[in-house]
């Protein structure tokens, strides 16, 4: 038994920081490149595993060195990586990562081997997604196997969190559907819900109108808003020094799954995301930023 399943993009982060981001046409001169571990579906897995969740990824890398980087990040996170597929014919997905000195980032994506995750591939892991409490879900592949691995948990009566990301125009009402929670940042709320302004609360509301069956808006250093059927909640944020963003949604999605997993109410497992979240923004990377339980700071 698996209390997360992470069905989703590994990537390779290639990482550079910079004084200021380059405008149109220009040449900025930064620090080192840093290579690490990435994609929004590997980054999820490794925070659940790092929490102590039992953890499983499955997702497709190429036969490359990045690769192989990918697989010693998960095992050595403690991510069962059985269900990856290792595709000799396919580059592993890349992440050009640019960071400012707020630790804010820019992000470019290249797919490579998760474009190749096929609802075959998901049909194959039919075994591991019955044997997850959770299933986490994100669209950094194809839309095709999402919704092939969010009917396979339907189905099976695995909980589905959703994190759309990156957001789509619009999402499919089966995928909205299932979500329990939809996991959104502020912008990806307002352009789902349809909404140009409003306030996370009207997102949330327009959000759960639309057919999900719970929502949670990640608020950056301000927390988190969650709505289900039982009202809406205000999570606060945690003050920390904030060295690089990139990754933090991630933690907050992994850690929100391994405790919704383990049987917790939406608005707790919420609190305790939000203090992964704020402890991945004090260390540099995605990955190696994630805490343990000994590493988060007091709620």
């Amino acid at each position: 038994m698996y209390d997360v399943l992470v069905v989703g993009s590994a990537n390779a982060d290639l990482t550079v920081r910079v004084e200021r981001r380059p405008g149109a046409g220009e040449t900025v001169l930064g620090t080192d490149l840093v290579e690490s571990a990435g994609g929004k579906g590997a980054n999820q897995a490794a925070a659940a595993a790092r929490l102590g969740g039992r953890t499983a990824l499955l997702a497709r890398v190429g036969g490359d060195a990045y690769g192989q980087l990918l697989l010693d990040a998960q095992r050595a996170a403690g991510t069962d990586v059985g269900p990856v597929i290792v595709d000799d014919a396919a580059r592993t997905g890349t992440a050009m990562i640019i960071v400012s000195p707020d630790g804010d980032n820019s992000i470019v994506v290249s797919p490579g081997a998760n474009a190749a995750l096929t609802p075959q591939d998901v049909a194959a892991a039919k075994d591991v997604i019955e044997a997850s409490s959770v299933l986490s879900l994100q669209l950094e592949i194809p839309m095709e196997s999402v919704r092939a691995a969010a009917e396979a948990a339907e189905q099976a009566g695995t909980r589905v969190v959703l994190n759309p990301s990156p957001a789509p125009e619009a999402l499919a009402p089966e995928l909205l559907a299932v979500a329990d929670p939809l996991v959104v940042n502020e912008h990806e709320a307002a352009q789902l819900s349809g909404r140009s302004g409003g306030t996370p609360g009207e997102w949330a509301a327009a959000l759960r109108e639309r057919g999900a069956r719970s929502v949670v808006i990640t608020l950056g250093a301000d927390g988190a808003l969650v709505l289900d059927s039982a009202g809406v909640y205000e999570v606060p944020g945690i003050k920390v020094r904030a060295v690089d963003t990139t990754g933090a949604g991630d933690a907050f999605t992994g850690a929100l799954a391994t405790r919704l997993a383990r049987g917790d109410a939406l608005p707790d497992a919420a609190r305790f995301a939000v203090r992964v979240g704020a402890a991945a923004v004090t260390k540099p990377g995605a990955q190696p930023s994630y805490p343990t339980p000994d590493e988060l700071p007091a709620a």
